[in-house]
């Protein structure tokens, strides 16, 4: 089962960026579907984006679609998650995901490990 940690949240004023990183343990990092979730309080977990194992096809939420975007770099075993434009209504906790070949990364409960998570708060 591979292991994640993700990097990279912090404090950032509405309309500016941040980057969020999430480094995967182990030798079967490509066999992964990677996703991207968020849970601010008082809501339930939600899928942002995701990314196949070899980089593409990618997915995104309306909610940030044309903000976000998610990208992988399998030689360093590393998932990203550039944020621009960031909004007041982005502050959430982030979490990286990764999906077992057959599970559909945008459901909750197929999500075979979950990094620590990460507070991103974007202030007006």
């Amino acid at each position: 089962q591979v292991q994640l940690v993700e990097s990279g949240g912090g404090l950032v004023q509405a309309g500016g960026s941040l980057r969020l990183s999430c480094a995967a343990s182990g030798r079967t990092f490509t066999s992964y579907r990677m996703g991207w979730f968020r849970q601010a309080p008082g809501k339930e977990r939600e899928i942002l984006a995701g990314i196949s194992g070899f980089g593409g096809p990618t997915y995104y939420a309306d909610s940030v679609k044309g903000r976000f975007t998610i990208s992988r770099d399998n030689g360093k075993n590393t998932l990203y998650l550039q944020m621009n434009n960031l909004k007041p209504e982005d502050t959430a906790v982030y979490y990286c995901a990764a999906t077992s070949p057959g599970g559909r990364y945008y459901v909750v409960s197929d999500v075979s490990s979950w990094g620590q998570g990460t507070q991103v708060t974007v202030s007006s």
